[in-house]
């Protein structure tokens, strides 16, 4: 395994480690701020958005429209969906 591999996942780890010490959600939305570009900012919440839609049994071309996002960007949502497991995917 390449070196950059592992320490990317180190990385990941941490920044994980990092969001789950946030006890607020005023921190956290400052963290996010902080650590993410307006449009990456967005662009998360939207993803998110897409998850609830598409568990609400919204079309994909009307959650497109709706958020406007392109109907790949829903169809991707839509497979990760599927490949969480039920017990996180009540989380979304």
């Amino acid at each position: 395994m390449p070196a950059n591999v592992s320490l990317n996942d180190n990385f990941q780890a941490e920044l994980v480690r990092h969001l789950l010490a946030i006890d607020s959600p005023e921190a956290m939305h400052e963290a996010l701020a902080s650590l993410l570009t307006p449009a990456e900012y967005q662009e998360i919440s939207k993803r998110l958005q897409i998850f609830k839609l598409l568990r609400e049994g919204v079309p994909h071309r009307k959650i497109a429209e709706t958020l406007g996002v392109g109907i790949a960007t829903v169809s991707r949502g839509s497979r990760a969906l599927t490949t969480l497991p039920s017990s996180r995917n009540d989380d979304l």
